[in-house]
């Protein structure tokens, strides 16, 4: 029989909620992408993902009062000025606050962009 021996410290760390929670809430705090605090805290930024993701069930992770919506007319755009629409189209990018990048182009149906964003925000 042979005999094993583990050196080291066990890597497996207990993470009270409110440790979590003020790890996941320092995302986008200053600019802080979730690799930056993943690094940061020795944790995987899936870790942080899960953490996000258990927190939002358990109803302790606040709404973000930095969210805005803001209303934008797209029929307006395509039947005053088609020329306007053609010269604008290209690739937009839109960073969110939970420090995630979403890049799609601007002929993207706005019905599906929402339910992108949602889909994303919801993770």
């Amino acid at each position: 029989m042979r005999r094993v021996e583990i050196l080291g410290q066990e890597r497996r760390r207990r993470w009270r909620e409110e440790d979590k929670l003020a790890i996941v809430m320092s995302v986008g705090v200053s600019g802080a992408t979730i690799t930056e605090i993943a690094h940061r805290h020795d944790v995987t930024r899936q870790q942080i993902y899960a953490w996000r993701s258990e927190l939002k069930k358990k109803g302790l992770l606040p709404v973000s009062s930095n969210a805005l919506f803001i209303p934008v007319d797209l029929n307006a755009v395509q039947n005053d000025a088609p020329e306007l629409r053609e010269s604008c189209s290209g690739m937009i990018e839109l960073r969110l606050i939970c420090g995630r990048t979403l890049r799609f182009e601007s002929s993207v149906a706005p019905d599906v962009l929402t339910q992108i964003i949602r889909a994303v925000e919801a993770a």
